[in-house]
């Protein structure tokens, strides 16, 4: 897709998880892949309102992070985005054409309480709209990471994490929020959809354990 479809389509997602509590404010970032040699991402700039997202607000940018078309300073966490594409060459989410990231209340809660190093996710129905999911019968690993503002430091950590964790559909980082991934823009859409859905329903249920 040329850049100009792609930032038009991003621009619609970032309203549709504006609309659904996922990125509300100037939270959240959205990229898609426009080339990959050499390696081109329409990405959302820095300090946007996601509500009212757009094609002006979405720029392009090298493997560098660096702008090569369009206005604006794009988000600081583009070579996070770099990254998972470039990372992502095997496992589950081959061949990464699109990322994602919302700061959902419920990704925010969960990366927060886990006790461990990540977020486990099994049994449910929904799993199955993660790609390559057949069956309920799943245990997805959500690895999550600690927060920084320095993104373009912590790009090292994040690539080992994504390759010791190949079947990961996405990652947290702590207190923050969700980053997920698709071949497309409209698989990795419905990566967030299943994440956000299974990510409510587990901090409802533990909601209620507490109440008890």
């Amino acid at each position: 897709m040329t850049f100009a479809t792609t930032a038009a389509q991003l621009a619609e997602i970032g309203r549709q998880c504006y609309a659904r509590g996922w990125a509300l404010g100037t939270s959240g970032n959205f990229s898609a892949v426009v080339s990959r040699d050499p390696l081109r991402l329409a990405i959302t700039t820095s300090g946007v309102d996601k509500g009212l997202l757009s094609v002006a607000e979405i720029v392009e940018i090298d493997e560098q992070g660096q702008v090569v078309a369009g206005s604006g300073k794009p988000s600081a966490e583009a070579r996070l985005h770099v990254a998972i594409v470039r990372a992502r060459g095997g496992g589950a989410g081959a061949g990464a054409g699109a990322v994602l990231h919302t700061h959902s209340i419920w990704s925010t809660i969960l990366s927060d309480n886990a006790p461990e190093s990540g977020l486990a996710i099994e049994g449910y129905e929904m799993l199955k709209g993660l790609d390559g999911v057949r069956t309920h019968d799943h245990r997805e690993w959500l690895p999550i990471l600690d927060n920084t503002q320095d993104w373009a430091a912590a790009v090292p950590h994040v690539e080992a994490i994504l390759h010791e964790q190949p079947q990961a559909h996405g990652f947290l980082i702590r207190r923050h929020g969700l980053y997920t991934w698709g071949r497309d823009l409209a698989e990795a859409k419905r990566q967030v959809e299943t994440l956000e859905f299974l990510f409510e329903v587990m901090g409802r249920k533990r909601g209620m354990t507490w109440q008890r």
